[in-house]
């Protein structure tokens, strides 16, 4: 079984970096998933699917992966740039705008 090590996204809905410093260890699924023939639920009875350890840091992801003997793989986060406005969110507000601020 290998096991997966990445660094999550941050989440798409805000402009925060939250929840995104640590390292997470993901096991993958032994099993496909079943289709329930009376509720139409997809389910498993693989419940090792559904751990996820988080980490401070990739070293102790890496660390934690060999000392319990698991392959893994390390996905390297896609870095993306940041996003700073000269003046900031104060600008909407600002008396000295050049255009007039609509809507």
């Amino acid at each position: 079984m290998i096991v997966r090590i990445y660094q999550p996204a941050r989440n798409a809905m805000t402009s925060g970096m939250g929840r995104s410093k640590g390292w997470v260890l993901e096991f993958p699924p032994a099993d496909a998933r079943e289709i329930d023939p009376l509720m139409g639920w997809t389910s498993s009875r693989d419940t090792q699917s559904q751990v996820r350890l988080r980490f401070d840091s990739r070293k102790q992801a890496e660390d934690y992966a060999r000392e319990h003997g698991l392959d893994y793989v390390v996905q390297e986060p896609q870095r993306r740039g940041t996003n700073v406005r000269p003046r900031g969110y104060g600008e909407n507000f600002a008396t000295d705008r050049r255009a007039p601020w609509t809507h």
